[in-house]
């Protein structure tokens, strides 16, 4: 069974910050100053009680404290060595301190490192009381042993100004513990590297008000990202506040903005009782107030422009040096809003998706035995998605291999639900048009050129090009380039995922009510049953036997299906050119959708498209390694028909395919016998340069 137990290899402390120091001289000055700033910078410290320190043995739950401290900072005064218990609590602090868990940190406040190691001037002086006490020579050693130690002088930094020297120590200490609390996440894997890629981002004119966009998928890790980002830097601001759930929370009553503004004044200005009536007011309200500050703002999930004008509406509301990160899934909301520094998250490389598993699902850097092709699985199907690998990482944790195998195997088929629901919130937010276009990719055209997509989405009625912004600045699809620098259009596993899962879900045991259909069994079944509905909207078949008749009586029933992409792949090759064995066919089926707007048919076995076939609707027109010989049966011309032949079995004069618009017709060459390798690729690129140079004239779908 696969063991859930882990080993901690930091020590967990209960107090960041331990403070020693002389009531009489400093409680109610420096140290009520160093300890209200360490409060402030949410350090945890400790610093005694005037009461606790009764008799001349420091006591046991003072002993405790200092062991389960980080740090330690002792404030050199001038009477602090006249304390037995201030140098009792030195001795202990000296003992942690060389145990290499610890930190000593000596701040010399009105004396001199040189008074303090040999105890002389003022500091002699309150020591001389000790000299005849036993303990005398172990004080002596402690007190020469803590100035050595690296520390900060008052008077020789920032010319004495105790609130720019209480500053470097508050700076100091953070930067430790954030290094301490970066490394005790193990499980923040691969962080470290975009870290660096967003505080690289925001290194050129970082004396200005920086704003700068974390954006990627649902899942992808931009929470986590800015949180740690946050964690990092948020020390060097006299300000600052994490907002999280910034979609959720506007959109959760009319008072959701409002609340938010109220919580960044609250954490920015340390002031809890403000209370801002509405979203206006609280526009006036930080504006007026946090120009005094130099703040850093995290603002995450922001999915509206709205949220952005009402939280960090324009530079000025912020004093030079702030910084906004705002995480989302959306650029256009950045982009709106004038945002140029945009980082994108990249998914999780395998080696990191591997790493991250093994933590949650076994507590260590390497799988247990038996576990390691089961392993690989998994975050083959998590796709490099930090959320994917997470949950399933400890969804699996403490199962045996039996229960792993049956998880995989349901995964096959039943999507992982808490993935979806993240991925879905981007799909909610779109406008149906645009729903619409997204289905089709994720069930039909993902992996395609993008032009030609554009062509499919254009001819089926949508606003294609805008489109594919949207769903791109959403991180819903991405747009890479082949190898000759072509476009095409590509999709996270899970995105797709997503996309065919609200397709199937209304109706998942009856495929012919959905509105997209890819997957072949599925449509063979519908076909020969004759079970086609009017829900079907856009059809993709591609199959190495079928009767091609049962395909077109199999259609009649889908009166709205606009998109139909049917491939019949019995073919002799040759070289790179397909030459079809279709049989020839001179009986014309009557079953075509008139609703059709994009029809390709690879393999058209007919000599013409049926009469009955009104293509009203038809925009784009594709029959490549068909056997036409006319578009309509009976001879008949629709000169309002784009169409396109490529690639076609008898290639012929398109000037003899009866129907064709005069605009589209061209020489080309019929073959009545099989040709030799030779002929074929001349004639073949013949006609190809002929209907590319046609299509392109006249816009011919391809």
């Amino acid at each position: 069974m696969a063991s859930s137990s882990t080993s901690s290899i930091h020590k967990s402390f209960k107090y960041d910050v331990f403070l020693s120091f002389r009531g009489e001289d400093t409680r109610k000055n420096f140290v009520d100053h160093l300890y209200s700033a360490l409060q402030q910078k949410s350090i945890y410290t400790y610093k005694d009680d005037e009461r606790i320190k009764k008799g001349k043995m420091i006591s046991d739950e003072l002993i405790g404290s200092i062991e389960d401290s980080k740090f330690y900072i002792i404030v050199f005064s001038k009477n602090y060595a006249s304390s037995s218990w201030c140098l009792d609590e030195l001795v202990k602090i000296m003992e942690c301190h060389k145990t290499n868990e610890h930190t000593a940190y000596p701040v010399f406040y009105d004396v001199e490192p040189t008074e303090v190691r040999h105890q002389k001037g003022a500091v002699g002086k309150a020591f001389a009381k000790h000299e005849n006490e036993e303990a005398a020579g172990k004080w002596r050693r402690v007190l020469k042993e803590a100035a050595d130690l690296a520390g900060w002088e008052l008077k020789n930094t920032d010319d004495g100004h105790e609130a720019r020297f209480i500053q470097k120590i508050i700076e100091e200490i953070s930067l430790d513990l954030r290094s301490i609390n970066f490394n005790v996440d193990e499980k923040l894997v691969g962080m470290e590297t975009r870290i660096k890629d967003v505080l690289s981002s925001l290194e050129t004119g970082f004396d200005d008000v920086q704003m700068i966009g974390i954006k990627g998928m649902g899942g992808a890790g931009k929470t986590t990202l800015a949180r740690a980002v946050f964690n990092q830097i948020s020390f060097q601001f006299e300000g600052k506040s994490f907002v999280e759930n910034v979609r959720e929370v506007s959109n959760s009553s009319l008072s959701g903005l409002n609340s938010l503004q109220n919580q960044v004044l609250a954490d920015v200005l340390n002031d809890h009782c403000i209370n801002i009536s509405s979203v206006y007011d609280g526009k006036n309200m930080m504006k007026k107030r946090m120009q005094g500050r130099k703040v850093l703002v995290v603002l995450d999930d922001v999915d509206h422009i709205e949220q952005l004008e009402a939280l960090a509406g324009e530079r000025n509301w912020f004093k030079p040096g702030s910084t906004i990160i705002i995480t989302t899934r959306d650029e256009q909301v950045l982009v709106a809003h004038g945002v140029k520094l945009i980082c994108n998250v990249s998914l999780l490389s395998d080696k990191e998706a591997i790493f991250l598993f093994n933590r949650y699902a076994f507590g260590r850097e390497i799988p247990i035995q038996g576990y390691e092709h089961l392993s690989g699985q998994v975050v083959r199907y998590a796709a490099g998605l930090p959320l994917t690998v997470r949950v399933l990482g400890s969804f699996l944790c403490g199962k045996n291999e039996p229960e792993w195998m049956d998880v995989l195997e349901r995964l096959k088929k039943i999507p992982l639900l808490e993935t979806l629901k993240k991925l879905e919130l981007s799909y909610i937010g779109l406008e149906e048009d645009y729903k619409e276009i997204f289905l089709d990719i994720a069930c039909i055209l993902k992996g395609s050129p993008k032009e030609l997509i554009i062509k499919v989405l254009q001819s089926c009625g949508f606003h294609a090009r805008n489109g594919l912004r949207v769903l791109e600045q959403k991180s819903l699809i991405t747009i890479h380039y082949n190898s000759d620098d072509d476009e095409y259009v590509g999709m996270h596993d899970h995105i797709e995922e997503m996309g065919r899962n609200i397709v199937r879900r209304s109706h998942p045991d009856e495929p012919n009510k959905h509105s997209r259909l890819w997957i072949s069994n599925e449509i063979k079944d519908i076909l020969v049953n004759d079970q086609g509905t009017e829900a079907t909207r856009s059809l993709t078949f591609h199959t190495l036997k079928f009767n091609l008749e049962v395909i077109m009586k199999g259609l009649r029933k889908m009166k709205e299906l606009r998109f139909l992409d049917v491939s019949v792949e019995a073919t002799y090759e040759s070289k790179s050119v397909r030459i079809p064995l279709n049989r020839k066919f001179n009986k014309v089926s009557p079953y075509f959708p008139n609703a059709v707007r994009y029809l390709s048919w690879n393999g058209y076995p007919f000599s013409s498209l049926p009469k009955t076939f009104q293509a009203n609707n038809l925009v784009s027109l594709v029959m490549a390694h068909s056997s036409i010989a006319q578009l309509w049966e009976g001879g008949d011309t629709k000169d309002d028909t784009p169409c396109s032949v490529d690639e076609s079995l008898e290639v012929v004069p398109l000037a003899d395919v009866t129907g064709v618009p005069k605009a589209t017709k061209q020489w080309a060459h019929k073959i009545t016998e099989e040709p030799s390798d030779q002929v074929l690729d001349q004639k073949y690129n013949e006609v190809q340069k002929l209907v590319y140079q046609s299509a392109q004239n006249h816009q011919i779908g391809f």
